[in-house]
């Protein structure tokens, strides 16, 4: 019996029908991530004292970035809201719970950019211990 609590646990079949929502949910918050870095420069250029600040700091010290943090923040409830796990924007990493054999609880691990999921982890681990699932092509793994 696993120790961890997921709010979904998924097949490989169902990790990959969601892959389609996922490449358009992943996109916009790439774009939201970029927008609200890019915005974030400008004003550091201007006022080099909020390099290095946490982001909520940021935030609050420049109301108006609200909105374009906001937009992020709605991109990522939405890849979550799927019952998926965000791990990284600019990868585009999503983990989705699956119960492997003899009720061994893993990752299946996805990038934005593969065809469907091709891996799974431990729970524990990360993308670098990602290991093939049986039947995926090889080539998408490095």
């Amino acid at each position: 019996m696993s120790s961890y609590q997921f709010d979904k646990i998924f097949t490989p079949a169902e990790a990959n029908e969601l892959i389609p929502r996922l490449e358009v949910a992943i996109r916009e918050l790439q774009a939201s991530a970029s927008a609200l870095r890019g915005r974030i420069a400008e004003l550091v250029k201007r006022e080099p004292g909020a390099r290095g600040l946490p982001l909520p700091q940021i935030i609050e010290r420049y109301p108006q970035l609200r909105e374009t943090a906001a937009q992020l923040a709605r991109a990522a409830e939405k890849v979550e809201s799927y019952g998926c796990l965000l791990k990284d924007i600019d990868q585009g990493l999503v983990d989705f719970p699956w119960e492997m054999e003899e009720g061994r609880m893993v990752f299946l691990c996805w990038q934005f950019g593969e065809p469907a999921v091709i891996a799974w982890h431990p729970i524990d681990e990360g993308f670098a211990q990602r290991q093939p699932l049986s039947g995926a092509p090889k080539h998408y793994l490095n």
